[in-house]
């Protein structure tokens, strides 16, 4: 079972009193995992709701899913390396 935690390291987020800090869950075997925002959630349960009605196949679902996650991943500096060197090429 995962124990939901929602304290960050302070280098991660600068650690100022005002600032927000990421919700995350300690999964046993994998680690932290950072929680996407609420918003990001309920996208994600509709979508997953969509796919066990069978409204939208899985196939559909998981291509959806994973271009919503990289989407909103945009300010990654691993993306943005990427990007740089597909420009580059």
């Amino acid at each position: 079972m995962a124990a939901r935690s929602t304290s960050v390291p302070r280098g991660k987020r600068g650690g100022g009193p005002g600032e927000l800090q990421e919700p995350h869950v300690t999964v046993p075997v994998i680690g932290r995992v950072t929680l996407p925002p609420p918003e990001h959630l309920a996208f994600y349960a509709v979508l997953g709701v969509l796919g066990a009605l069978e409204i939208i196949d899985w196939p559909v679902v998981l291509v959806i899913g994973a271009g919503h996650l990289l989407a909103g991943q945009r300010r990654s500096r691993v993306l943005r390396g990427a990007g740089e060197a597909a420009e580059a090429a």
